[in-house]
């Protein structure tokens, strides 16, 4: 089959990109670094170097493919998250409608069936309801879970205070998942040619914010680590004296408010994945300990 990945070489991209090609693809890989050009070829896929906010760009680049995994690779550090996402979403929606292009892959997020309460996540939202408006004869919505690098966002915490504060934390339930196994659910919807819609949750582990603390702990060398639960205001502020923009930490304050709430969850708990992923929290750990070390 003919697939076009966006997300360049990231942490979806690049295992993806890997194994389709193993398994004889053809896959063009979407990147708007010129660098990372040879770096794509290398892996055996095509490279097409531009900007996916391009929409020419984009139409001509899907044209003739019998499937796109599409995804928006998240950026926080510019000014609107939100507004950039949906931007990005809505030019990969017209591309798609004006290419032809008929089986779609969309890296989601948990949570994105709400149309309000979860911060940054609405943007799916925004992007799913776009996908569905378009007469395609299969769409699968790949729904990913909390990914665990986002944990390395806590490492200069660790450092500097010797524990995780956030607004969920302690007992609160978390459902992790590894790139690797998003790519590795992608490449079995990508292959399953399957039709219509679908929605497929990708998880690789539950545990709760005391038993990431501990897992973590063990592995740097601070067995005593915790993880606490600080209000949302303490979120907000904390963030914001970080060099935050108020209204880009108010966007994840409200995120991380819904894995607190539990409200993230509440739609994965009633259409889990059949079979986790591999990749534990015990493995990630050990990634984790590097970069700690490092840091």
């Amino acid at each position: 089959m003919k697939v076009v990945v966006t997300g360049s070489l990231g942490h979806i991209g690049k295992p993806l990109t890997e194994t389709l090609v193993q398994k004889g693809h053809s896959v063009t890989v979407i990147s708007s670094d010129p660098e990372k050009q040879s770096a794509i070829e290398a892996l055996g896929a095509m490279a097409a170097i531009g900007s996916v906010e391009d929409v020419d760009f984009l139409v001509a680049t899907f044209t003739g493919a019998d499937v796109v995994h599409a995804m928006i690779p998240p950026n926080n550090s510019v000014p609107d998250p939100m507004a950039r996402n949906i931007k990005l979403g809505d030019c990969l929606v017209r591309a798609i409608g004006q290419s032809g292009v008929k089986r779609v892959l969309y890296v989601s997020s948990y949570g994105a069936q709400l149309e309000k309460g979860t911060g940054l996540i609405v943007g799916h939202h925004h992007t799913e309801n776009a996908l569905d408006a378009l007469p395609l004869e299969a769409l699968t919505h790949l729904r990913a879970t909390y990914i665990y690098y986002n944990l390395f966002a806590y490492l200069n915490m660790i450092k500097t205070m010797g524990f995780i504060g956030a607004n969920y934390g302690d007992d609160d339930r978390v459902v992790l998942v590894s790139p690797k196994d998003i790519a590795a659910a992608a490449v079995e919807e990508i292959e399953a040619q399957s039709t219509g819609r679908t929605v497929r949750y990708v998880a690789s582990d539950e545990r709760t914010c005391n038993e990431i603390a501990q897992i973590l702990g063990a592995a740097i060398g601070k067995p005593d680590l915790k993880w606490v639960t600080i209000t949302d205001e303490q979120m907000q502020s904390g963030m914001e004296a970080n060099g935050v923009p108020a209204p880009v930490a108010a966007q994840l304050v409200e995120m991380f408010g819904a894995c607190h709430s539990g409200l993230l969850n509440v739609d994965y708990d009633l259409h889990k994945p059949k079979t986790m992923g591999g990749v534990k929290m015990e493995d990630f750990a050990i990634e984790f300990a590097d970069v700690f070390k490092q840091a």
